[in-house]
């Protein structure tokens, strides 16, 4: 099975999975849904190879292949979450099988006009998680619960700040290069070195730091609290991010709309 049949996979998968979460009437964050799809198809050997900004090729691919998704009418995509629209959801059932979605999807074929809407599901599934591992110990969190009072960065004199909307008082990237940074122990949200910054003008935080060659894992901890900490795809309390790095500078983005964390 090749690269793309195992994305059109997923893709039908992530539809499916909204349409689902339309009974609960929410806008599920994107990174829930897609590591959703990822744990029904887990990535291959191929697609879990991690691209140079350590994000896996499988996870570029279906993040990419959702503007499909966009393109058909079938979903769209906001600051406050995803939404399938009413076609996207009589999709569901007009396309069952993934061959015949694939196929509407790549031909632009439209929802037949007399498809009902999907019936509500038995029980509502809850995105996977994966095992995390983490570190901490009680008075790490007590350290990191005294900086969640942090206020955030205001935008500098003369520049037009964005609407930034809710954001938290802190976010900081715990993980296992915290001594690397000062720390006294790893996984340390409370440390100095890992409090990110709040870039006023586009309304992510950002962190800079100089690493050496290795490989890292890290979570993004908000307000302080391990209660609220987003892992790769943005999954709450979810799986390490991980990445491969050659050594030196590297810059970390959190987007608290997505809740995900990327890197340059």
């Amino acid at each position: 099975m090749s690269v793309r049949d195992t994305t059109n996979r997923r893709l039908k998968e992530v539809l499916d999975i909204m349409a689902a979460g339309q009974w609960a009437e929410e806008k599920p964050n994107g990174g829930e849904v897609l590591a959703e799809a990822v744990a029904r198809i887990p990535f291959t050997s191929e697609e879990s190879e991690l691209l140079s900004g350590g994000i896996p090729r499988g996870h570029k691919n279906l993040t990419k292949a959702t503007a499909e998704l966009v393109r058909a009418g079938w979903m769209t995509k906001g600051r406050s979450g995803w939404e399938i629209t009413e076609d996207g959801l009589k999709a569901t059932v007009a396309f069952k099988d993934v061959a015949s979605f694939v196929d509407a999807l790549a031909n632009g074929t439209p929802v037949p006009a007399d498809t009902p809407l999907p019936s509500k599901p038995s029980a509502k599934r809850k995105p996977a998680k994966k095992p995390t591992a983490r570190t901490v110990t009680k008075a790490t969190t007590a350290s990191a619960t005294e900086t969640s009072t942090q206020p955030a960065a205001e935008a500098p004199a003369g520049e037009a700040a964005v609407v930034l909307g809710d954001q938290p008082k802190s976010v900081a990237l715990a993980g296992d290069f915290g001594t690397i940074l000062g720390a006294l122990v790893n996984w340390d949200p409370g440390h100095d070195g890992v409090q990110m910054r709040l870039d006023a003008a586009s309304g992510t935080w950002k962190l800079t730091v100089d690493l050496p060659a290795g490989r890292y894992s890290y979570k993004a901890v908000v307000n302080g609290s391990w209660d609220e900490n987003y892992g790769a795809f943005g999954v709450l309390d979810g799986a390490n991010h991980e990445f491969t790095h050659d050594g030196g500078p590297v810059t970390f983005h959190y987007d608290h709309a997505t809740k995900d964390v990327l890197r340059e």
